[in-house]
């Protein structure tokens, strides 16, 4: 249970017994739907903090300022934020709802799982329409749409996995870019002979991102070596979930993110590494940004919040329960350093990779932990966890906190400023965050539908008392009013300006030329070549 001071919600309604008598309908133009005051709470957006009221027509933010005093209060709910933060609410940039992989199905699905995210201050999740090798894209993200449209409790985007390279393949990312609102697909260079791309592959598929002006993000493991790795530690009689992490050891990763890096670079196409696991894969992104590349890294609250020692615990289901691809890595200090490398801006934006499975789910792996299905949680857990070492610890500010987890995501995936800021015209996702409370995440309490944490026992300062999603207040102080449905799938128009603008520019100033000489009129060798 939260801790810290009071919350309060207050409606306004007019009564016939007090005196006042409501205006003439005939006489005024129809009242909006919903109308939603936050009063006396500090403002956060990532550039600037300001003490400020909020004031919500119909889902969009219509006023910012201080003391507004809204006539008439005809249905008008007063939220008082007092001592307290009004944020943008979070967008979660990585989740896999209810997702087929490795022989079973994640648990949370679509309405467990954003129900989840409101409870932890997150408005927004951009999920991944994964088709199997061979199958069609459009297929894939019209799948996955059936199942979130039903179910979504806040609003969500998908992104779009290429796991195999043909004609029809680029014919249908044009069409997810034109028609479907899609403007980022995502590459595998692990999961071997499951969703694998080549590294040709890879280079067809960054320079047609490129052209489309859709962002490439890239899971950044070397399969090959996992594959090599793995058929190893099995030989050797190595199955439990020890296994996972020695078969994916640091060097992968940070190979692979140097290899994905230079291939963006060399098409010109801007590059998102998805769940930045290793301090050595974070070197090797923040030393690309500090070169100049367009390339921008996602960590998760799983490799802030704990690490991988978990997985040579005595317990098996304890173990495999931390079991991820890329894996937890075992140096204690790698969570540290990477929220070093997040508060400074080498890394940029803060997600989940949330994909639960319970215990007897990772149980399919109990004899061979490459069986074990691959996921964590964090959608509820994020924004605190990211609160306590980041801003807690005084690693980071307020302002920095809502760019990592909401800001920077708004902007890379061209959802800025009608997401991740509140300001006038912005739609209406608020988070009203209190500082000074304290919560103690554990699985008999959190709304994520597995049986197991991660975070078991962590006390996290920070923590949210109030979401507000498109101007409807869907969480307060504990207590849900969601509807499943009510969220809606948002289009994402291709060449974001926050990634696309340093592209195009270079496209016109950093073109090859060749060099003016004088033709070389010289002997020319007519010795055959004779093959050996």
């Amino acid at each position: 249970m939260a801790q810290g001071n009071s919350y309060r919600k207050i409606v306004f309604m007019w009564s016939f017994d007090s005196g006042h008598v409501p205006p003439a309908i005939e006489d005024k133009a129809p009242m909006p739907k919903q109308r939603l005051l936050i009063k006396g709470g500090k403002v956060v957006n990532d550039d600037q903090s300001v003490e400020a009221d909020v004031y919500v027509e119909d889902g969009i933010v219509q006023q910012v300022g201080p003391n507004l005093n809204l006539e008439p209060h005809t249905g008008l709910t007063v939220l008082d934020a007092t001592d307290k933060l009004v944020i943008p609410g979070g967008i979660d940039t990585h989740t896999h709802m209810q997702f087929p992989f490795m022989g079973s199905k994640s648990k949370d699905d679509f309405y467990t799982g954003t129900k989840a995210a409101v409870a932890g201050g997150t408005t927004m999740i951009i999920d991944f329409a994964i088709p199997q090798k061979g199958s069609s894209l459009i297929e894939a993200f019209d799948l996955w749409k059936s199942w979130a449209d039903p179910k979504v409790c806040c609003d969500y985007a998908l992104h779009v996995a290429v796991t195999w390279w043909s004609n029809k393949v680029k014919e249908e990312m044009k069409s997810l870019a034109e028609n479907k609102g899609v403007n980022s697909f995502k590459m595998f260079m692990a999961y071997k002979d499951v969703y694998m791309l080549n590294d040709e592959e890879l280079y067809a598929a960054f320079s047609y991102c490129r052209e489309l002006g859709a962002v490439a993000q890239v899971h950044a493991e070397n399969g090959d070596l996992i594959a090599q790795n793995s058929k190893k530690l099995l030989s050797m009689g190595i199955t439990g979930p020890e296994g996972h992490i020695l078969s994916r050891p640091e060097e992968v990763e940070a190979e692979a993110t140097q290899r994905a890096i230079t291939i963006a670079n060399a098409v010109n196409c801007p590059l998102f590494v998805v769940h930045v696991m290793s301090k050595s894969a974070a070197r090797v992104l923040a030393n690309a940004r500090r070169e100049g590349k367009v390339v921008y890294g996602e960590t998760i609250a799983a490799c802030l919040g704990t690490d991988g020692t978990n997985y040579w615990n005595k317990d098996w289901a304890h173990a495999a329960a931390h079991v991820m691809g890329p894996p937890l890595r075992p140096d204690p200090s790698t969570p540290d350093f990477l929220m070093n490398l997040l508060a400074n801006a080498d890394l940029s934006v803060t997600a989940t990779d949330h994909c639960t499975f319970d215990i007897c789910q990772k149980a399919l792996g109990k004899d061979d932990f490459t069986k074990i299905p691959n996921g964590v949680n964090g959608v509820e857990d994020r924004m605190s966890v990211v609160w306590e070492k980041g801003v807690h610890s005084g690693k980071m500010d307020e302002n920095r906190f809502v760019a990592v987890t909401s800001t920077n995501a708004a902007k890379i995936f061209n959802l800025y400023p009608k997401k991740g800021r509140i300001a006038v015209g912005s739609d209406a996702d608020i988070v009203i965050w209190d500082p000074k409370a304290t919560r103690t995440i554990s699985a008999k309490t959190h709304h994520q539908a597995n049986d197991f944490n991660i975070f078991e026992g962590m006390v996290c300062h920070g923590v949210c008392v109030a979401t507000v999603s498109r101007g409807k207040v869907v969480y307060e102080g504990g207590v849900f009013n969601v509807t499943a449905g009510e969220g809606k799938y948002v289009s994402r128009p291709p060449f974001p300006p926050y990634v696309y603008k340093r592209v195009r520019q270079r496209e016109k100033v950093c073109q090859p030329v060749p060099v003016k000489r004088a033709p070389y009129t010289g002997l020319v060798s007519t010795t055959p070549i004779t093959p050996k």
